[in-house]
Formats: C-alpha cells, sequence, structure tokens
C-alpha cells in the first residue's frame, strides 16, 4: 500500500494538483480563524451549543465551524450552492435558459458567470440577515452579549464582510476544480466536516472517562457510524450495466467496431448533492422566522423545523428522494447518450437505436434511481434518529448525525476515484486492490 501512495507522487500533473489542493485548504482554514469586527465569538458560540439540535449548529457545520466563531467565511458556500439551485431549476421550466445549458463549454460558461453573479445577491440578503439576527440574540446565561454595539454601521460592515468572504470560497472552490483535484464546492464542505473529527473523538473519550457514556452505548454508536458507512459505499458503488454492442465499419483498409461493451447506470448517480441541495432547502423556514414577528407562526416554524421534528425529517426525505431524481436528470441525459451511440454505430441487443433507445435508458434509470433515492434518505436521517435519544456531545452530533458522515464518504469516494483513474491511465497500479472495482472506475 506504502508503494501505490508513493506512485501518486511520480506522476507530476497529479502531484501537483494534489498540492495545490493542500495549499487551496490552508487558506481555506486560515481564512477560517479571521474574525468578523464587532463580534464576540465566545458569545455566539455559547448560543449555538445550545442550539446543537436545530438548524444554526448544523448551518455551523456546513460553514466548517466558520458561523461558531464568527469569522470572514461565516456564510460558509451555502449561497453559491442556492445560486446553482435556483439556475438548474429555471432552467427547467425556461427553454431560454434550458437552451443555453445544451449550447456546450460556450453555454456552460454563461451558466457560471450567472452563478456567480446571483451568488453574490443571495450572499449579500444572507449576510443582512444574519447582522440583523446576531443583533437580537439574548444575552448568554454568563452575561455575555453576541454583538456589544449594534447599529448600522455593524450591520453594514458584516454585510461587506461575509458577502467578500463567500465570494472568496467561491472562488477558491473554483480553482481547486479546475487545476487541483476533485470538486473544489464538495472538498471545501469535506474539509470543513472533517475539521471536527478530533474534538469529536476526544469528547467521546471524555465522557467514557467520566462516567457518563457507558461502554455498550459507545460501541452502539460506532456500529452505527460503520453501518452508514458501508451503506454509503454500496450505494455509490452501486451500477445497472446496460449491454452496447458496436457493429463493424470499415475505413480504408482498417475495420473498427464489432465490439461488445456496457454503459454503467449508477443507482446514485447524484451523489452527495441531493443531500446538499435538500439542506440548503430546509434553511428556508428558519430564515423567514427570522424576520417575523413574535408569533404563532414564527413560534411553529421554530418548532416545525428542528432537526429532531417529525415534519423536519419528513420534509427532508421528500426533499432528498426529489433532488435525487432532479441531479439525475441534470447529470445524465438519455436523449443525448441514444443519440451518441446512433452516431458512433452501436445499439442497445433488441433495442432499436434513437428514441426506443432513449426511452429504454430512461424507463431503467427511472427504476434504479428511487431505491437509491430512498437508500440515501434513509443514511442521512437513520443516524439522527437513533443519536435523538443517545446523549452525544456537540462535535460528535455535528460530524456523525448521517449527513455530515455522508458527504465526507461520499466526496472521499469521488475524490479516491478521480486519483484511481490517473493512476491507471499511467499504467501504475491503483490503489484499489480489486480489478472488478479498478476496471469499473476505470470505465467511470
Amino acid at each position: 500500500m506504502l508503494q501505490k501512495f508513493q506512485n501518486i507522487f511520480k506522476i507530476p500533473e497529479l502531484k501537483r494538483r494534489i498540492l495545490f489542493t493542500l495549499l487551496v485548504f490552508v487558506i481555506y482554514r486560515v481564512g477560517g480563524h479571521i474574525p468578523v469586527p464587532g463580534i464576540d465569538a465566545r458569545a455566539l458560540g455559547e448560543f449555538l451549543k445550545a442550539q446543537q439540535n436545530t438548524l444554526f449548529g448544523l448551518y455551523d457545520m456546513f460553514a466548517g465551524g466558520n458561523f461558531g466563531r464568527a469569522t470572514v467565511f461565516a456564510l460558509g458556500i451555502m449561497p453559491y450552492i442556492s445560486a446553482s439551485i435556483i439556475l438548474q431549476m429555471m432552467g427547467t421550466v425556461i427553454p431560454a435558459l434550458q437552451k443555453i445549458q445544451q449550447e456546450g463549454d460556450e453555454g456552460r460558461k454563461k451558466i457560471n458567470q450567472w452563478t456567480r453573479y446571483l451568488t453574490v445577491g443571495i450572499a449579500a440578503a444572507q449576510a443582512t440577515g444574519v447582522s440583523i439576527f446576531l443583533t437580537q440574540i439574548p444575552m448568554t446565561q454568563t452575561g455575555l452579549q453576541v454583538v456589544p454595539h449594534p447599529g448600522i454601521g455593524f450591520m453594514l460592515l458584516t454585510m461587506v464582510t461575509l458577502t467578500a468572504g463567500t465570494v472568496f470560497i467561491m472562488w477558491l472552490g473554483e480553482q481547486i476544480t479546475e487545476r487541483g483535484l476533485g470538486n473544489g464546492i464538495s472538498l471545501l464542505i469535506f474539509i470543513g466536516i472533517i475539521d471536527r473529527i478530533p474534538y469529536a473523538f476526544l469528547d467521546e473519550f471524555q465522557l467514557l472517562r467520566q462516567g457518563l457514556r457507558q461502554p455498550l452505548t459507545e460501541l452502539l454508536l460506532m456500529a452505527i457510524i460503520f453501518a452508514t458507512v458501508a451503506g454509503v459505499v454500496a450505494l455509490t458503488q452501486g451500477q445497472r450495466k446496460i449491454n452496447v454492442q458496436y457493429a463493424k465499419r470499415v475505413v480504408g483498409r482498417k475495420t473498427y467496431g464489432g465490439q461488445s461493451t456496457h454503459i454503467p447506470l449508477r443507482v446514485n448517480t447524484a451523489g452527495v448533492m441531493p443531500i446538499i441541495f435538500a439542506q440548503t432547502i430546509m434553511f428556508v423556514p428558519q430564515t423567514i422566522s427570522t424576520f417575523l414577528p413574535e408569533g404563532m407562526i414564527r413560534d411553529w416554524l421554530n418548532t416545525a423545523f428542528t432537526r429532531e421534528s417529525f415534519t423536519y425529517l419528513s420534509i427532508y426525505m421528500v426533499l432528498i428522494i426529489f433532488f435525487t431524481y432532479f441531479y439525475t436528470a441534470v447529470a445524465f441525459n438519455p436523449v443525448d447518450v441514444a443519440s451518441n451511440l446512433k452516431k458512433h454505430g452501436g445499439m442497445i441487443p433488441s433495442i432499436k437505436p434513437g428514441k426506443r433507445t432513449a426511452e429504454f435508458l430512461d424507463n431503467i434509470l427511472t427504476k434504479i434511481t428511487l431505491p437509491g433515492a430512498i437508500a440515501l434518505g434513509i443514511i442521512a436521517i437513520a443516524p439522527t434518529i437513533v443519536m435523538m435519544n443517545i446523549n452525544v456531545s456537540y462535535n460528535f452530533a455535528s460530524f456523525f448525525g448521517g449527513t455530515g458522515l455522508l458527504i465526507v464518504v461520499g466526496v472521499a469516494l469521488d475524490t479516491l476515484q478521480q486519483v484511481e483513474a490517473h493512476l491507471l491511465m499511467r499504467h501504475y497500479e491503483g490503489l484499489m486492490k480489486s480489478g472488478r472495482i479498478r476496471g469499473r472506475t476505470r470505465r467511470m
């Protein structure tokens, strides 16, 4: 195994990409310790610990702990994700935007540029809401005030600082995607979540040492973690292979085609994106409640959309299933695949090329996506339901509560597969021992 890791640094391009990604991680973590002027980070940290089972604690997890520390990166990358969701959903209902999305690289560049502009607007709006929210937080039990000197000056400074921080994070994510290794946005969320791992294990060790946690309970928690990881790996690697045959073509003196291959349809084509999208939508009710006056509607929103409520878990599950189908439709277009097969002389046995092939692929993908979407939702909420009945530390709950673990495992697998592809392309032995898995990774 040591030799396999050494092979990674024998490939100059892969070595540069890994080192660049690590450099961006360092910059991101350093920026996550620069505080916003005018905020008492200790008071905000106390408030968030008291709100660990609400969306405030969950938002802090996605922001890599920057929200709890009141840093310039407090909003994290969530405004960018929200902007991406809005434009992708608009593309399904606005023909002109859908046409731009289908224009290849030029269309993708336009959409990315519009996403950046929309990110700035969303970040500015969220930063304004955060500044108002921070001034309304009551004094903590230790007598600390989150904003000692509120006013219009504080609100403007906070809005500009947090918006600039989000734009900088967006730029860092794009740099990783272009010059680093893996999806930059997902990796920044990933690095922010795993930052809590040492603290989580330290907290659990302290609970065991103080006798506040029974060893049997700790073993149960570990079993839940391993079961969740195994489920995520199985869900990510599962696929349905569609056999494809290519007709023989004679070009000059050479014969092309006449071979059989397959199209791998993944059970979870969408990856971890449905979880991220669903979590973004679940922030909306709590955000709206901060602007409402005291009353029945505000109280209902705050009660119904806490993480332990049945309403929250039900809506969360439905959103995961919806976004799994939605993102799968965006990532895999059966019409384009069928068109490319027909263009290159390929066909699925017993299925006519063209429209019938597209309908066949769409039918198969719809059938395998449903159990994949349900499994994704169960993996996301099951650990949370279990931990609602077990007293766990703040850091442990924020990381191992289902969502965080799912994102970490999914992003780690995607990044590992990219490293594997680089190694195999240059005739090195991959990191995965199984030839079956290695071949599957190469085709993906």
